[in-house]
C-alpha cells in the first residue's frame, strides 16, 4: 500500500456512523472495530439504534448509528465527540452533528441530500448551503450511485435496492484509506459474514475496494491517519460484548461448580443475546429454554435449581417486575439462581434500546414481605465476565438467589478483553450432601455462612419438602408459628449480609488516604468516571474515585473510606437511587449528586465540569 500524502499519527481517534436503520451501520462498526482490533488497537463501543423495529425511512427517528473509540493506549469510553461522522443521509447528519468535534471530517452520502430527505429529516433549509457545516472537512461523496455502478458491472443480477445495502462497504473502503488499514481486512471480513452466499460477497468485495479507490482521488482525504498498537500487552485478546461476556461468565461458573448450566428466559431488550450466545453452546452442555413469558423462565430456573444445576434467567427491568413473586420463592426456599437484568430506560417501555442505571432500588427491595437478595453490579463489557462468574459463586455457596445489574451501554457495547485461564479461577465450593446423610435436615445451616445444605431429588435418604410457605427451623415443616417465622427472617437476613465476609473489601483509585472530593459510582459508569478522574488528578486536582460492584451487602470498609474524604459525590445514569440507598446504609455523611436521565451514558467533559464545580466550591 503506496501513498503521497501525508500521514499523522493519533493516541486515539472517534469515529461515528450513522444511517437509517436498514443501512448496516451496526454492521459496519464492528467490521471497522474487527480491523482495528486485528491491528493491535484498544476500543470501546457504543451502538446507538432505533426501539421502533422499522422506524420511517429517512427520519431522524430512524437513525441507527454507531460509534468506536480506537487507541495507542488504553481506551475506557467510546469517546464524548466525534473525530470523523460518516452520515448516510441528511437525518444522521441532523441528529448527530452535536456530537461531532469542531473541525471533524464528516463523510456524506451526496446522492441522499435532495430535497426529499431533507423535508423527511425536518430541515427547513439546506443545511449544505447554510453555514451550519463551515469549519468541518466535508467530504461529498456519492456512495449510492458509485455502489450501484459497481454491482451493476459484476452481472450477478442484483437489483438496486438489494445494491444499496453494500454501500456500509463503500464507506468501510474510505475508512480504511483514511486510517491506513489493511483493506484484506476488510475483505476476509465480508467473507466470513456472506460465505454462504458467494454473490452477495462478491459485491459487497467489489463495493469495499470501490471506496478505497476513490479515497485516494479525493485531496481531503490526502491527509491520513495513523493509530500505532498498544505496546506491551501480553496474551490473546478478542472483542466481546457485555451480553457475551456474561453468557460466558455463567458457563464457567458452572464448569467450576461441577454443575450443568440452565437458562429459562424469556426474549426481552437488551438482554435477548444472552439467550441466544447460551442456546448455542450446547457443546457445553448447555441447556437453554425459551419460555412463554417471563414468569415462566424464571419459574423453570427455579426447578432446575432444585434438581441441582446452576440455574440463571436474564431479563431487563420490566421483565423483573413480572419474575418478584418468583425471586421471592427462590429466597424463602433458599435456592442458588443467577438473575441476570441488563436495564435499559423506563419506566413501562421506556426506552428499550437506551442505556440507564434504572433498576437499582426494584433489584435491593422489588418483593413482597422480608426477601433479602444479594446485588451486584458489572462496570464493563468484558467484566461482565467476571461478575457473572461471582454471581453464580455467591449463589451456590451461599444458596441465595442474586440479582446481577448490568445495562444496555455494557450490554451491547464492546471491548477488547484478555482470554481468562480456567485453570486460573477458583473453584466454586458446592455445599452438597451426601447420599443417606443422618444429620440432614433441609434448613440446618452452615455455622459460619448461614446457608443451608442442597441436598437433589433422588439422593438416597434425603427426602425433604421446601415451598413457599413458611418452613421450620431446620427440619422444614410448614410452619405458622410467630416465633419461627421472626426467626427464619432474621437468619435468612443474616445470610446475606454474612456475603459481606466473602467479598473483597472497596477499593479506591487515586487518593486512599483522603482528600477533597471522592467520586462514588457504580455499575457501567466506570470507563467515564475513572477517565474524568484521571485526567483531573494528572492536572493536579485532589480528586478520587470509588466505583462500586457489590452493592448488597456493600464492602465492609465502605463507611471507613467515607469517613476520609470532606466531599463526596454519587455519580448515576438515574434520579439517585444509589444515593439514596447510601443513605439508608450511612447516614452519617453528606452525599451530593450528579444525574443524568438521557438515554445516553455520562461524557468525560461534562463530568469534570461537575467535579471542578464541587472542587472550586469552597
Amino acid at each position: 500500500m503506496s501513498k503521497n500524502g501525508k500521514v499523522i499519527e493519533r493516541e486515539d481517534v472517534v469515529v461515528k456512523f450513522a444511517g437509517d436503520s436498514g443501512d448496516g451501520m451496526q454492521l459496519t462498526g464492528n467490521q471497522f472495530s474487527d480491523a482495528s482490533a486485528s491491528l493491535g488497537n484498544d476500543l470501546s463501543t457504543f451502538p446507538d439504534f432505533p426501539s421502533e423495529i422499522r422506524a420511517p425511512q429517512g427520519t431522524v427517528a430512524g437513525v441507527s448509528g454507531f460509534q468506536v473509540r480506537i487507541g495507542h493506549k488504553d481506551v475506557e469510553t467510546p469517546g464524548d465527540l466525534a473525530d470523523v461522522l460518516v452520515a448516510l443521509n441528511p437525518a444522521a447528519l441532523k441528529s448527530n452533528l452535536k456530537w461531532v468535534k469542531p473541525g471533524a471530517t464528516i463523510i456524506i452520502d451526496i446522492d441522499n441530500f435532495d430535497n426529499k430527505h431533507y423535508k423527511k429529516a425536518g430541515y427547513v433549509d439546506d443545511p449544505l448551503g447554510d453555514d451550519s457545516l463551515q469549519g468541518y472537512n466535508l467530504i461529498k461523496a456519492p456512495i449510492t450511485g458509485l455502489s450501484r455502478a459497481t454491482v451493476r458491472e459484476l452481472n450477478l443480477g442484483i437489483d438496486n435496492k438489494t445494491a444499496d445495502k453494500t454501500r456500509n462497504q463503500f464507506v468501510m473502503g474510505l475508512l480504511f484509506w483514511l486510517f491506513n488499514r489493511d483493506i484484506e481486512d476488510g475483505k476476509e471480513f465480508i467473507l466470513n459474514k456472506f460465505g454462504k452466499k458467494p454473490h452477495l460477497a462478491e459485491a459487497n468485495i467489489a463495493v469495499l475496494y470501490g471506496g478505497y479507490n476513490y479515497a485516494e482521488t479525493i485531496e481531503a482525504l490526502s491527509t491520513t491517519f495513523q493509530i500505532n498498537p498498544v505496546k506491551n500487552r501480553k496474551g490473546k485478546f478478542r472483542q466481546i460484548t457485555g451480553n457475551v461476556a456474561t453468557a460466558w461468565g455463567l458457563i464457567a461458573g458452572a464448569e467450576k461448580a461441577g454443575k450443568e448450566l440452565f437458562l429459562g428466559s424469556y426474549p426481552i431488550t437488551p438482554a435477548t443475546e444472552i439467550l441466544q450466545e447460551l442456546s448455542n453452546r450446547k457443546d457445553l452442555g448447555v441447556k437453554t429454554f425459551q419460555a412463554e413469558d417471563e414468569i415462566a423462565g424464571v419459574m423453570t430456573a427455579i426447578g432446575a435449581s432444585f434438581t441441582g444445576k446452576l440455574a440463571a434467567t436474564s431479563t431487563s427491568g420490566p421483565g423483573l417486575a413480572l419474575k418478584s413473586e418468583a425471586l421471592g420463592l427462590a429466597g424463602i426456599t433458599e435456592l442458588p439462581l443467577v438473575v441476570v437484568n441488563v436495564q435499559r430506560g423506563g419506566p413501562s417501555t421506556g426506552l428499550p434500546t437506551k442505556p440507564e442505571q434504572s433498576d437499582l432500588m426494584q433489584a435491593l427491595y422489588g418483593r413482597n414481605g422480608e426477601s433479602p437478595i444479594p446485588v451486584i453490579a458489572a462496570s464493563t463489557p468484558g467484566n461482565c465476565f467476571h461478575y457473572a462468574f461471582e454471581a453464580s459463586r455467591l449463589a451456590i455457596e451461599h444458596m441465595t438467589p442474586i440479582i446481577l445489574l448490568t445495562d444496555g451501554y455494557l450490554a451491547n457495547g464492546t471491548e477488547l478483553w484478555k482470554l481468562p485461564d480456567m485453570n486460573e479461577m477458583p473453584e466454586i465450593k458446592t455445599p452438597l450432601v451426601k447420599d443417606n446423610d443422618p444429620d440432614y435436615q433441609p434448613y440446618r445451616r452452615d455455622p459460619e455462612k448461614l446457608n443451608r445444605f442442597w441436598a437433589v431429588p433422588g439422593q438416597k435418604g434425603l427426602r425433604h419438602r421446601i415451598g413457599g410457605l413458611e418452613k421450620s427451623d431446620i427440619y422444614g415443616e410448614v410452619s405458622h408459628d410467630p416465633y419461627n417465622h421472626e426467626k427464619m427472617v432474621n437468619l435468612r437476613q443474616e445470610k446475606v449480609d454474612r456475603i459481606a465476609n466473602y467479598i473483597p473489601e472497596q477499593t479506591v483509585y487515586g487518593n486512599k488516604e483522603g482528600g477533597e472530593l471522592l467520586v462514588v459510582g457504580w455499575g457501567g459508569t466506570y470507563g467515564a468516571l475513572h477517565s474524568a478522574v484521571k485526567e483531573m488528578r494528572e492536572n493536579g486536582s485532589d480528586i478520587s474515585l470509588a466505583q462500586f460492584n457489590y452493592i448488597y451487602p456493600l464492602p465492609k470498609n465502605t463507611g471507613e473510606i467515607f469517613s476520609k474524604y470532606k466531599k463526596i459525590v454519587v455519580c448515576e445514569i438515574n434520579n439517585g437511587q444509589f444515593s439514596t440507598y447510601l443513605r439508608s446504609q450511612l447516614p452519617d455523611y453528606k452525599y451530593e449528586q450528579y444525574n443524568k436521565i438521557q438515554g445516553l451514558p455520562f461524557y468525560i467533559a461534562e463530568l469534570k465540569n461537575k467535579f471542578q464545580e464541587i472542587l472550586e466550591d469552597k
